[in-house]
């Protein structure tokens, strides 16, 4: 896209939404790549009936509150990031976000980009329900993702993906290619300083505390069946009952190190074999040829896995953001704004 002189001097103020750790650091690692432009960045949050229950604490499980906000609010004071929290200090020109099953109020109608945070969780009864009763989205957790339709791109992690969300409804000329950040350049998570090497990594997921059924206990058992006596360690999934967690691994491993925090990649990359649930660092693994086991069909996340491009993703979704806030809010849903975007995404996917 070719901009003027007058679009090229114009300083806008983009929000980037937040929430989970790893959908925090894709947000400032796509910001980092438009300095041209004032960025703040927020903690997720809510309006009306789920904002009230996030202010009395009954959101603890979620993005909302808990542990994630805390991480959320730690990593922006640590990187000394400009926050605005819930986007109420300033007008914004642009909004990107990695979740849309909750769409603020006070970002619709604008610029919206959203960015696809990783795996997505599997179509069971519950999407059934909020696709054709048009339930709150929230309730099917990350398989409703791109439900919205609130945004104006999609910017997802492979073509496969691309052909998944399709078949979910998404329109297929909101979708863009770009591969997504901390899933885009596994290759990079070999150079660690993680002192461990060789063993059996074991990735737990938070499926209880989104009110899923999880057999944890034929979970551990074939663990040590897999592991045929190698060494095991495990790493909890941030948003888990740690105690309860640490007391079930206990009874089939008394010894094994368990992991709260510490970058789950670098361990991933030093390990021989990885169990997991259903984990989005089973890309990470698979990128690295590791050998998998999980809940899921490995052949069908191989056709999912995001593309590696390098680390590339942050660049790419940025100069989409560019395009989006260039582009006069009257014409996105034009025509020769979604010519421009076609040849952007083939532009990027070439």
């Amino acid at each position: 896209m070719k901009l003027t002189k007058k679009s090229r001097s114009m300083t806008a103020n983009i929000l980037f939404i937040c929430g989970s750790l790893n959908q925090t650091t894709i947000m400032h690692k796509i910001a980092k790549e438009l300095s041209e432009f004032n960025v703040f960045f927020t903690p997720f949050y809510a309006d009306g009936l789920i904002g009230l229950a996030a202010k009395a604490r009954l959101a603890e499980f979620s993005i909302l509150g808990g542990r994630h906000r805390k991480a959320t609010e730690a990593y922006l004071a640590r990187e000394n990031l400009p926050v605005d929290f819930g986007g109420k200090s300033r007008s914004y020109d642009g909004v990107v976000t990695c979740t849309d099953l909750i769409v603020q109020r006070n970002v619709r109608g604008k610029r919206l980009v959203l960015v696809q945070e990783g795996m997505t969780e599997g179509e069971d009864f519950r999407y059934h329900l909020v696709k054709h009763l048009k339930l709150p989205r929230f309730l099917a957790n990350t398989a409703a993702t791109g439900l919205s339709d609130a945004y104006h791109v999609f910017c997802v992690a492979s073509p496969g993906y691309r052909d998944l969300f399709i078949r979910k409804g998404v329109k297929p000329e909101k979708i863009v290619v770009t591969g997504i950040p901390n899933f885009d350049n596994a290759v990079e998570y070999l150079n660690n300083d993680f002192p461990l090497r060789g063993y059996v990594l074991v990735a737990t997921s938070s499926i209880r505390e989104t009110l899923k059924f999880d057999d944890r206990e034929h979970f551990l058992q074939n663990v040590r069946r897999i592991a045929a006596g190698r060494q095991v360690i495990f790493k909890l999934h941030p948003n888990e009952d740690t105690i309860r967690a640490v007391n079930e691994i206990r009874k089939y491993f008394p010894d094994a190190p368990i992991y709260t925090d510490g970058n789950v990649h670098h361990m991933i990359a030093n390990c021989d074999v990885l169990i997991a649930q259903n984990s989005s660092v089973i890309y990470t693994a698979l990128a690295l040829g590791k050998e998998v086991h999980s809940y899921l069909h490995l052949e069908t996340l191989r056709k999912l896995l995001p593309i590696q491009n390098g680390g590339q993703s942050a660049k790419r979704i940025a100069e989409i953001c560019r395009q989006l806030v260039y582009t006069p809010l009257a014409e996105l849903n034009r025509s020769g704004f979604r010519i421009r975007l076609r040849k952007t995404w083939e532009t990027l996917s070439s």
